[in-house]
């Protein structure tokens, strides 16, 4: 079997035929299917599969669950997003592992083959929800709080798919039984198309975050509420989202965004009393993601108050700057033949799991450069290589005795 037969088997879960691409998200039938899948695969390879109180799945090779090397990456997707982020990770390391077993190979130390909850963050607004909570970097009770598009709980969402609610949170055995985690995922741009190599290693990802803007304004009827005097809140989120991109401009390599809108009551004939926007900001280092944010803000702020309306800011998440494991990384690339070490502006598992684990990444070359949205592709040839890779990797890793 190949990575391409592999991503076959789940070419039709979770298609989106009015956005196009693949909308899979956290415990929606899509997702759970996957998690069958997952555990299907794993199975057949003699893995034996668990899942953690975080909803992450883990497959193991060995017996011990200790000084464990683990790959693997996530199996959720963004609304209408491509077929590589996420499960090329995943695939390509359930791949590497059989390659490994058709040689005859037996890791002296254990492997783990996870996928990782929610790591888009789409369902809850949490990106990595998984391995955050598993790190301890977000309460349980946060979590279990927080709520869909649907108004529905994680909380409810959790008990609904027979997952134990008591057992989420902080996971200080399982995290210390990881010896080094390595991330193989889809690069989300043109680097290596540019350079005309088909792999390379991460050396960082861009600090990050994500706020919703709340702009409140007046609702009111459409036909009878003269022009002047409006207190508009959809005029105002669109001079916000010019501001967003304005600021964003001004700032060597920042990136702003505003992707998502959401209209309070959302009728036809009607002057909105509400608009939700969610700003998603990147750049180098925390401190110029957090002056950025004051930038935009205070720009907001001038244009909306010119419309009547008026701004709240809330912070759903924040991802500071992640450097990897240097060793590690130059080891990888070493065994790959000298590939470059590549930044991103994209978040992963492997960033949260950096602070507490020496962790490093591969990145398989977009010849579209496109993420995020149905267009996003890689050769099949370069996925072949990247789980060749990877099981060499694996195989020099887990070669060794726990350290």
């Amino acid at each position: 079997m190949s990575v391409r037969d592999r991503l076959a088997e789940i070419s039709t879960i979770g298609r989106d035929d009015s956005r196009g691409g693949y909308s899979r998200h956290l415990l929606d039938p899509a997702e759970v299917a996957l998690r069958g899948w997952f555990r299907n695969s794993a199975e057949a390879l003699g893995l034996p599969v668990e899942v953690d109180g975080n909803g992450n799945l883990w497959a193991w090779w060995g017996e011990s669950r200790s000084g464990a090397v683990a790959t693997g990456s996530h199996l959720d997707s963004v609304p209408g997003g491509g077929a590589f982020d996420g499960p090329l990770g995943v695939v390509s390391a359930l791949e590497a592992v059989a390659i490994l077993k058709a040689e005859g190979w037996s890791p002296t130390r254990p492997v783990a083959v996870c996928a990782f909850a929610e790591e888009e963050g789409s369902r809850f607004g949490m990106p990595c929800l998984g391995s955050r909570l598993m790190v301890g970097e977000i309460t349980p009770q946060d979590a279990l709080a927080r709520v869909d598009r649907s108004g529905v709980t994680l909380d409810k969402a959790w008990r609904e798919a027979g997952l134990e609610v008591s057992a989420i949170g902080p996971d200080p055995d399982r995290l210390a039984g990881l010896d080094m985690f390595l991330e193989l995922h889809v690069e989300q741009g043109l680097d290596l198309e540019e350079r005309g190599l088909p792999l390379a290693v991460g050396s960082a990802i861009m600090a990050h975050g994500r706020w919703r803007l709340s702009i409140l304004g007046e609702g009111n009827h459409a036909g009878t509420t003269p022009m002047r005097g409006r207190r508009d809140p959809v005029v105002a989120a669109s001079s916000a989202a010019l501001a967003v991109r304005e600021i964003a401009l001004e700032r060597p390599a920042a990136r702003g965004t505003v992707g998502r809108i959401s209209v309070t009551p959302n009728g036809t004939n009607v002057i909105a009393s509400r608009v939700d926007a969610w700003l998603d900001i990147r750049a180098h280092s925390d401190s110029e993601v957090r002056s950025q944010l004051d930038a935009t803000v205070a720009l907001i702020e001038e244009r909306i108050a010119a419309e009547g309306c008026v701004l709240q800011v809330h912070e759903e998440s924040f991802s500071p700057l992640v450097l990897f494991d240097e060793t590690l990384t130059a080891r990888i690339a070493g065994l790959l033949g000298g590939v470059p070490a590549i930044p991103t502006g994209a978040g992963h598992d492997a960033g949260v799991l950096s602070a507490y684990v020496p962790t490093a990444m591969i990145f398989v070359r977009n010849p579209t450069g496109v993420s995020h949205a149905p267009q996003e592709t890689a050769r099949a040839e370069d996925c072949e290589a990247g789980a060749r890779a990877l099981a060499n990797v694996l195989r020099d890793l887990a070669g060794e005795a726990p350290g």
